[in-house]
C-alpha cells in the first residue's frame, strides 16, 4: 500500500531535500508541495493526502503557521497524519501540537531526518494513527527546570493584565492608583524579569515567553479570523460589528464564477499539477475582487462567489462588480498564456452579476465563522452566470440599470431560468462578434 504525503516549506530547497529522502523509500509517494499557510490547506483540501510533512514558521508572519495548518487540516479530514519538521527543540512547540492528544502527529528536528530512515518510519507511523517524538523534544519534556522565587500575587497579576493588552489607564484604575504609578511598576516588573533572565532563572523565562505568547495570540486571533471569514468581515467583527447570527438586509451586488469545462480538464490532467492550477487561480481571482473592495464570500471547487456592497455598505457596488469582472478575465488571460506555454490545460472564465436585496449575516460556530448573503439575487446570479462562455460577464438587469458607466454589450432574448416563473433579460459583454 502506498502512503500519499504532501509538503510544506518556505525553502524550497529543504522541500526538494524531504522529497528526494522520501522517494527513496517505495511505500511513499508525494503528491504535492506548498510554500505556506494558505497553500498548504488549499492544497491538502484538494488532495487528501494521508499524511502532511510541515516546517512550523513560513509565511505569512513566520510564527506557527505550520501547526496551525495542520490543525485546520485535522478539522476537516480528522485522519490524516502529521509530521512537523522544526529546528526548534523547543517543547513549547510540541505541547502545542499534541495539546488535543498525540495520536497521528509527529515531531522531528530538521537536523536529525537524514539519520538512518527516520523520517520515513514517522511517516508510516502518523498514517496508522502513532505518534513520534524526538529524542531531544522528549528530554525537554521530562526534565526538571531550575525555577527562582517567583513573583508575588500582585506582579503576577499586573503581567497578566499586561499580556491581555490593558492599556495604562486601565490598569491604574483596576490597581486603584495613578496612570503614572502603574507605569512604574510595570517597568518595575521587566527589570525584574530582565534581571532573572540574565541569571538563569527559567522561571523568568517563561513568564517573558508568556508574554511573548499572549501578544502573538492577539495578533492571531484578528489573523485567524482573516482567513475563516472574508476579507473585511474580520476587521468589522474584531472592531465590534455585528454578532454572529444577527441579519441585516443590503442592497449588494453579487459576483459568481465558474470554469468552463472543469471536469473535462481535471479528467485529463494530474492531480497534483491540477491543484496548484486551481490554487493559482483563486489567488489570481482574490487579488482582482479585493483590489475592487469587494467581499470574497466562497470557493467551491472551481467556483467563486463575492459581494459587492456587504459587509460595508457602497453606493458604486455595481460599478466595481463590474470592474472586477473585468479584472478577473484579465488575470486568468495572463495566467493562461503562461499555462499553454507549459503544456497546462487553460481556465476559460464565465462569470454572472446580478443586483438586488439580500439578508447578510454571520452564521456558524466559535471554531467556524462563515458571512453568508442569501435571497432571489443570489439564486438568480448563479443562474444567469451559466449563460456566459468563456471570457463573458452576463449582467442582470437591476444590475444593468445600476451601473454609471455601461460597458459595450449585448442585450440578451429574456429567457426562462430554472425556479422562476417569468422570463429573465440580461445583458452580456463583451459583444460577440457577428
Amino acid at each position: 500500500m502506498t502512503i500519499s504525503v504532501f509538503l510544506a516549506d518556505d525553502n524550497l530547497i529543504v522541500r526538494e531535500g524531504v522529497k528526494a529522502l522520501l522517494d527513496l523509500e517505495d511505500d511513499l509517494t508525494v503528491v504535492g508541495q506548498a510554500a505556506d499557510y494558505s497553500e498548504l490547506v488549499a492544497g491538502a483540501e484538494a488532495l487528501n493526502p494521508q499524511v502532511i510533512v510541515t516546517d512550523i514558521r513560513m509565511p505569512p508572519d513566520f510564527s506557527r503557521e505550520g501547526i496551525d495548518a495542520a490543525k485546520e487540516i485535522r478539522k476537516r479530514h480528522p485522519g490524516t497524519g502529521v509530521v512537523i519538521l522544526s529546528q526548534f527543540d523547543d517543547p513549547d512547540y510540541a505541547i502545542s501540537l499534541l495539546a488535543d492528544g498525540a495520536a497521528g502527529y509527529a515531531y522531528l528536528l530538521k537536523d536529525r531526518v537524514g539519520e538512518g530512515n527516520q523520517l520515513a518510519r514517522a511517516v508510516r507511523e502518523v498514517a496508522a494513527g502513532g505518534s513520534v517524538l524526538d529524542p531531544k523534544i522528549v528530554d525537554g519534556l521530562t526534565t526538571p527546570v531550575r525555577t527562582d522565587a517567583g513573583l508575588s500575587d500582585s506582579e503576577e497579576d499586573l503581567l497578566q493584565q499586561v499580556a491581555e493588552g490593558r492599556t495604562i489607564k486601565s490598569i491604574a484604575a483596576q490597581m486603584n492608583t495613578t496612570p503614572a504609578a502603574a507605569d512604574a511598576a510595570i517597568e518595575a516588573l521587566f527589570v525584574r524579569l530582565a534581571e532573572g533572565l540574565s541569571s538563569g532563572h527559567a522561571d523568568s523565562l517563561k513568564r517573558l515567553r508568556m508574554l511573548q505568547t499572549a501578544i502573538v495570540d492577539r495578533k492571531e486571533q484578528g489573523e485567524s479570523l482573516s482567513r475563516l471569514l472574508p476579507g473585511g468581515v474580520a476587521a468589522q467583527i474584531l472592531e465590534g460589528g455585528h454578532r454572529p447570527g444577527e441579519t441585516e438586509e443590503l442592497i449588494v451586488t453579487v459576483l459568481m464564477s465558474d470554469i468552463r469545462g472543469y471536469t473535462t480538464i481535471a479528467e485529463h490532467a494530474d492531480p497534483s499539477d491540477l491543484a496548484g492550477q486551481l490554487n493559482e487561480h483563486r489567488a489570481a481571482m482574490n487579488g482582482a475582487i479585493l483590489g475592487h473592495s469587494g467581499t470574497v464570500m466562497q470557493f467551491v471547487g472551481d467556483a467563486v462567489m463575492a459581494v459587492f456592497g456587504a459587509p460595508v455598505a457602497q453606493v458604486d457596488h455595481a460599478d466595481l462588480a463590474v470592474s472586477a469582472a473585468q479584472a478577473m478575465h484579465a488575470a486568468q488571460q495572463e495566467l493562461n498564456e503562461r499555462w499553454i506555454s507549459g503544456g497546462r490545460a487553460a481556465f476559460g472564465l464565465g462569470i454572472g452579476l446580478s443586483t438586488g436585496l439580500v439578508a447578510a449575516a454571520l452564521l456558524g460556530s466559535e471554531e467556524r465563522l462563515e458571512y453568508t448573503v442569501v435571497g432571489d439575487t443570489v439564486n438568480l446570479t448563479q443562474r444567469i452566470q451559466q449563460w456566459a462562455e468563456p471570457g463573458e460577464t452576463v449582467l442582470s438587469i437591476p444590475t444593468w440599470d445600476a451601473l454609471t458607466d455601461r460597458p459595450d454589450a449585448d442585450e440578451l432574448e429574456a429567457s426562462i431560468v430554472k425556479g422562476r416563473e417569468t422570463p429573465v433579460a440580461a445583458y452580456r459583454f463583451p459583444r460577440r462578434v457577428a
